[in-house]
């Protein structure tokens, strides 16, 4: 049975070979100057936004109900990227 807490890492190159599929797939020419690195690019761009898909989301949350305040907490600056696989699968 595969152990749910390892941490897959990306492929990355078989995310290059896709992307610049993309590309010849919209009419575009990956080789050109303009798009040469864009699969490199997205490649690790997907690499960082869904880097935590294999992460239990309990070990970074956690509420703070049993602390007395009379005023609203906010904490800001907190990096949030979202991937809803609902909306990359629409057609």
């Amino acid at each position: 049975m595969p152990d749910k807490n390892k941490k897959k890492k990306a492929d990355l190159k078989k995310i290059e070979r896709g992307v610049k599929l993309i590309l010849e797939g919209v009419g575009e020419d990956p080789a050109r100057a303009g798009l040469k690195a864009t699969p490199q690019r997205v490649a690790h761009m997907f690499s960082e936004i869904l880097g935590g898909i294999n992460e239990d989301p309990s070990t970074h949350l956690r509420t703070i109900q049993d602390e007395k305040h009379d005023e609203m907490v906010l904490i800001k600056n907190i990096p949030l990227y979202s991937m809803c696989e609902q909306r990359a699968n629409s057609a």
